[in-house]
C-alpha cells in the first residue's frame, strides 16, 4: 500500500517541478519582451542624442587634433625634414623637396593651386607673415633652378629662417596638440619647447577669465534677485502665486533674439534708463565707478562688461526662480514657527532652517544658470561689445571667418571640458543626488 501511495504521489511531484521550471522560462522571456519593449521606445532618443550630441562632440574632438594639411600639401618636405635638428636652416635636400611639392601643387590645377592657399593659410595660422612666403613663392616656383636653397630664398627671406622649417616640421603628421597650446596662449618654439605667447598675441586667458567673471556674476545676480521673488510665490496662497508665475514663464513666450535687442533700446545711450542716470552720473563718478561713465557724462550700460551681465541676468532669471520654487512650494511654514516658538529670531529660523531646506533647489538653479551663462553666444554678441564678448563669440568667429576650424574646435572641447570638471566639483562638494529641479 504505501508503494502505490508512492506511486501515486510521485506523478504529482514531477507535474509540479515541470510546472514551476515552466513559469520560470516564461517569467524570463516576458521580462525579455518587457527589456526589449523598452529599449524600442527609448531607441528614437538614443538615435537623437548619439546624432545631435555624441557625435558632433566626438568630431569636434577629432577637429581639435586632426591637421592633415601641411602632411598632404607638402610631403616630401616633411619626410625631409624628419630628422633636422632645428639648430639652423635645413640642408639643400628639403629646400628641392619644398620646390618639388610646390610645383606638384601648381601641376594640380585648380584643386592644387587651392592646396596652396588651404596651405598657406594655415602655416600663417602658427607663424604670422608665412602666408605671403608660400603663395609668392609658389608662383615662381616653375621657374626655380639648382641651388634651390639660394633660389627660395631670393625669392622670400622667410625661407632663410628656423621659423617656418620648425612650423612646417611641427605640422607634418596628421595629429598635432598646437590648437590646444593656441587656445591657452601658448606657442612651441623654433626648438620645440612650450612657451607663452608675445605679450601682444595673448588673447584666450583674458577671454577666460572675461567668461568665467560674467557666468559668475550672472548666477549670483540671479540668486541675489530671484530667491526673494521665489520665496513670495511659494509663501502666497496658491491662486496668487500661480497667477505670478505667468509673469516668470512670460519671456519663455518671447524670442531670445527679441529679448536682446530689447535691452539696447532700454540701455542705449539715449534710452529712457540712461536719460534719467544722466542726472546720477556724478554720484556714479563719486562712487568710485568712473568706467561707465561716457564722454558725454552718462554711464555706458550697452556695448561693454555691464551690458551682457545685465542682459543675461534678465534672460536666465526663470531658470533660478523655477528651481528654487519647486523646492520652497514643499517646506511646510511651520518649520519656522516652531523655531520661532523655541526662542529664535525671525533671521535666525530663516537662516539655520529655512534655508538649508532651500540648498538643493539653489543648487540646481546655480548649476542651471552657470552652465548656461558660460556658453552663450547670441547676447554677449549682441550687447556685449569688445568687453562684453565670451569664449563662444570667439568660436563662432573662428567658425564662420577665420576658418581657423582646429582652434575653434579645441576651445570648444576645453570649454566642455571646463563645465564637466565644474559640474564634477559640484558633486563632490554638494552632490548630485541633492540637486532638485521641481
Amino acid at each position: 500500500m504505501a508503494e502505490a501511495a508512492t506511486q501515486s504521489v510521485s506523478p504529482a511531484k514531477g507535474y509540479q517541478l515541470a510546472d514551476s521550471s515552466s513559469l520560470k522560462a516564461q517569467l524570463r522571456r516576458a521580462n525579455r519582451r518587457l527589456r526589449v519593449n523598452a529599449f524600442l521606445l527609448t531607441a528614437p532618443l538614443l538615435v537623437f542624442l548619439i546624432a545631435s550630441f555624441i557625435i558632433p562632440i566626438g568630431v569636434m574632438l577629432f577637429r581639435a587634433v586632426d591637421d592633415p594639411i601641411v602632411g598632404a600639401a607638402l610631403p616630401r618636405t616633411v619626410e625631409a625634414l624628419a630628422g633636422w635638428d632645428r639648430n639652423d636652416v635645413p640642408d639643400e635636400a628639403a629646400y628641392a623637396a619644398v620646390v618639388e611639392d610646390l610645383r606638384a601643387l601648381r601641376d594640380g590645377g585648380l584643386d592644387g593651386r587651392a592646396m596652396v592657399g588651404r596651405l598657406a593659410t594655415r602655416l600663417n595660422f602658427e607663424d604670422a607673415g608665412v602666408r605671403s612666403a608660400v603663395t609668392s613663392t609658389a608662383r615662381k616656383v616653375e621657374r626655380m633652378e639648382p641651388p634651390f636653397k639660394d633660389a627660395l630664398i631670393a625669392a622670400d627671406d622667410e625661407w632663410g629662417k628656423r621659423g617656418i622649417w620648425a612650423t612646417i616640421q611641427r605640422l607634418g603628421p596628421d595629429y598635432t596638440a598646437v590648437n590646444f597650446l593656441a587656445a591657452l596662449d601658448l606657442r612651441y618654439t623654433v626648438e620645440g619647447d612650450i612657451a607663452p605667447q608675445p605679450e601682444e598675441r595673448q588673447v584666450y586667458i583674458g577671454i577666460w577669465l572675461r567668461t568665467l567673471t560674467i557666468s559668475l556674476s550672472v548666477t549670483l545676480a540671479c540668486v541675489a534677485l530671484g530667491y526673494p521673488v521665489a520665496y513670495l510665490l511659494a509663501t502666497l496662497p496658491l491662486r496668487t502665486s500661480n497667477l505670478l508665475m505667468i509673469l516668470v514663464l512670460l519671456p519663455f513666450w518671447t524670442s531670445l533674439l527679441v529679448r536682446t535687442t530689447s535691452w539696447i533700446v532700454v540701455l542705449g545711450q539715449n534710452g529712457v534708463l540712461l536719460e534719467t542716470l544722466a542726472f546720477l552720473s556724478d554720484g556714479l563718478e563719486w562712487m568710485g565707478l568712473p568706467e561707465i561713465i561716457g564722454e558725454d557724462n552718462r554711464p555706458r550700460l550697452i556695448y561693454n562688461l555691464t551690458g551682457s551681465i545685465i542682459a543675461m541676468t534678465h534672460i536666465l532669471l526663470p531658470f533660478m526662480i523655477l528651481p528654487l520654487y519647486s523646492v520652497m512650494r514643499g517646506i511646510s511654514p511651520s518649520y519656522m514657527r516652531a523655531a520661532q516658538n523655541l526662542g529664535a529670531t525671525p533671521a535666525l529660523a530663516f537662516i539655520r532652517v529655512y534655508l538649508p531646506q532651500t540648498v538643493p533647489g539653489l543648487g540646481a538653479g546655480c548649476i542651471l544658470v552657470f552652465i548656461l551663462a558660460i556658453g552663450y553666444y547670441i547676447t554677449p554678441a549682441l550687447v556685449g561689445g569688445e568687453d562684453g564678448t565670451m569664449i563662444s563669440n570667439f568660436i563662432a568667429h573662428h567658425m564662420q571667418k577665420s576658418l581657423n576650424w582646429g582652434l575653434a574646435a579645441a576651445l570648444g572641447t576645453l570649454l566642455l571640458g571646463g563645465v564637466l570638471a565644474l559640474y564634477w566639483v559640484y558633486d563632490r562638494i554638494v552632490g548630485v543626488n541633492n540637486m532638485k529641479l521641481g
